[in-house]
């Protein structure tokens, strides 16, 4: 890892995590946009749900 990237922000190191991933499974961009709509929403009801209690 470059030192620009060990001192990036964490969710910037996450997102090129993240896109390694994707990229290693050769999935149509279609496909993992439809997927990361899922997970987005998925995080947002979280995150709504942990700010009213």
């Amino acid at each position: 890892m470059s030192s620009s990237l060990e001192s990036a922000p964490s969710h910037i190191k996450l997102a090129i995590d993240l896109i390694m991933l994707l990229e290693q499974h050769d999935l149509p961009e279609t496909e993992v946009l439809a997927a990361l709509e899922l997970v987005k929403a998925d995080y947002q009801n979280k995150l709504k749900n942990t700010s009213t209690k």
